[in-house]
């Protein structure tokens, strides 16, 4: 079986960490996670402090594993949740879309393993000289927020820029790509698309059949010219936002028409309103089932890849 150093960080069985999907990943998906092995992690995404801490109580009712929650900075609610995660002893925080240096003296005091998400390699030296635990190397496959760097591009620059454990994340979605990652340098990974075919994943069935009926050319990218670039399915919505984001539509209206988008997608399947976030892995995902045979399914897979990769070198 493949351990990892994280693992022992992380006291999980498996190198595997859930993404932080906004309005997707709750504690039932959390918990199933890390009941499988890995790490559930809770997104916090825009929603408020007190629907965070009700994420938290249900994931610790139906585990008694370590659990994450993902703060996105940009988020009005950042320093509510940031105290929150202290105040209901989370043992891991993941980071998202900003820089979260003014908390993470704070949450290290409160024996809190924080986690931050980075795209690129001065960031992931800043966070290094701050003490975090680990970094998250996301590329631009992942579904989302997304930098420019490719996963291949970026992972074996942040293995190099740093000492500390490097979680592999974008475009992973089986044995193959947590093999690949593990040969770039990296001693984990974090999936996201791939959970949305969990069973517990309780996003609304028409978003769940998008993913399973995905094509290799089923996601791009809005969001460039407000500087934060988000990678979803090719919907209506999808592309009528990118046609007023290129036909001269003032910022503000801009921003308006993606308020609540993400929202209508996971509750309601809106296929005109709504922002079916998706990474470039989704025609990969096929089946759905149980979040911890996920998990297990992956690894499984893995292991004998890489233990052909090392018998190919003479």
């Amino acid at each position: 079986m493949i351990k990892s150093e994280i693992c022992e960080i992380l006291g999980i069985k498996y190198p595997v960490f859930q993404g932080g999907m906004a309005w997707i990943a709750d504690g039932k998906l959390a918990a199933a996670v890390s009941n499988g092995g890995g790490l559930g992690i809770i997104a916090a995404g825009n929603a408020p402090g007190e629907y965070v801490r009700e994420q938290i109580k249900i994931a610790k009712s139906l585990t008694n594993k370590p659990i994450g929650v993902n703060i996105m900075l940009m988020s009005p609610y950042a320093d509510d949740i940031a105290a929150i995660v202290i105040d209901e002893k989370v043992e891991v925080v993941t980071t998202g879309a900003g820089n979260p240096s003014k908390y993470i003296k704070e949450w290290k005091e409160s024996h809190i393993k924080v986690i931050p998400v980075v795209a690129s390699v001065s960031m992931a030296k800043l966070m290094t000289r701050l003490g975090v635990s680990a970094l998250i190397a996301e590329g631009g496959e992942s579904g989302g927020h997304v930098g420019e760097l490719t996963t291949m591009v970026l992972v074996p620059q942040i293995c190099d820029a740093t000492d500390l454990p490097v979680i592999a994340a974008g475009g992973i979605a089986d044995g193959r790509g947590v093999a690949a990652a593990f040969m770039l340098g990296a001693c984990g990974v974090q999936m996201g698309t791939r959970f949305l075919s969990a069973n517990e994943c309780t996003i609304h069935p028409s978003y769940k059949e998008k993913i399973l009926k995905a094509t290799d050319l089923c996601t791009m990218v809005t969001g460039k010219r407000l500087g934060h670039p988000v990678r979803s399915l090719r919907t209506p919505f999808a592309r009528g936002y990118s046609k007023a984001e290129y036909g001269g539509m003032p910022d503000e209206e801009l921003e308006a028409l993606a308020t609540g988008a993400l929202r209508l997608a996971v509750q309601e399947g809106d296929n005109e309103k709504g922002c079916f976030l998706a990474g470039q892995i989704a025609a990969m995902v096929k089946k759905e089932q149980p979040a911890a045979e996920i998990v297990k399914e992956v690894m499984d897979e893995a292991e004998p890849i890489l233990m052909r990769a090392a018998q190919w070198v003479k």
